[in-house]
């Protein structure tokens, strides 16, 4: 367990792709660096916040700054690293700006892992990893999360379907309509998935594929059609009120 007392050296929280543990001292990336010492204005013998989605949040001291290189050591487990629900977002990538949008609030909601799922009205061309990856971890800096979201390659609907894990449910939100949203997803439990469409809507042949497959629960998300990213958004958040780790238990 972490030492609570610790947490009164508190400081900014960035996250370090290098597993941490009591003693370890690595240099930051240059732009963590230049955050805390340019922007924070932090010195030599200052406390910051570390994780590295891997072994949870350790508190760590600066105990270097030079020219080119900011030198911290992680000091004391402050958390472990949290466990999330086993929740996928499989969703059709988007344009520029809302995709990054999605990624955030996916990490920001919980989710344990984004998929980039293409469909036939699919318009987005590359889809921008590394940017998207930075857009999950500055949201997780932000909202004290410790355990990164698992970022998928980006995969066709018909090859989600056909290797779909007999054990996970897929929850279908399907504009054209479905059971009521909040009547249905207290009975769907981890692991599960949630299946958002792209601008346009799966198309005939989209929708009757998914439907077939017996792990769907095909839902409504109301009486108005909203956009993928604002709907991917809102049926995580119902799904972890009534089924996930919102309820408290």
């Amino acid at each position: 367990m972490g030492d609570r007392s610790l947490s009164s050296k508190a400081g900014p929280r960035l996250f370090v792709d290098t597993p941490l543990g009591a003693g370890t001292t690595l240099p930051l990336a240059s732009a963590a660096g230049h955050y805390l010492t340019r922007v924070m204005r932090l010195r030599e013998g200052d406390g910051v916040r570390l994780f590295d989605d891997c072994t949870g949040e350790w508190q760590a001291v600066i105990v270097a700054i030079g020219k080119r290189e900011v030198v911290v050591r992680a000091e004391a487990l402050l958390k472990p690293r949290e466990v999330v629900p086993d929740l996928w977002l499989c969703a059709a990538p988007l344009k520029a700006g809302r995709i990054d949008w999605l990624a955030e609030k996916a990490c920001e909601l919980g989710v344990s892992r984004l998929v980039p799922t293409v469909t036939r009205r699919t318009v987005v061309g590359n889809l921008k990893r590394d940017r998207l990856r930075a857009h999950m971890i500055e949201a997780a800096e932000q909202c004290e999360r410790t355990a990164l979201p698992e970022l998928g390659d980006p995969v066709p609907l018909a090859g989600l379907l056909a290797d779909w894990p007999e054990e996970r449910a897929l929850i279908f939100c399907d504009e054209e309509g479905g059971e009521p949203v909040a009547k249905v997803l207290p009975g769907v439990a981890a692991p599960a998935a949630i299946l958002i469409g792209p601008e346009g809507g799966f198309d005939d042949t989209e929708r009757a594929t998914i439907r077939a497959l017996p792990q769907c629960v095909r839902v409504s998300l109301g009486p108005r059609i909203l956009r993928a990213d604002t709907a991917a958004a809102a049926a995580v958040a119902i799904w972890q009120s009534l089924a996930g780790d919102w309820r408290g238990d």
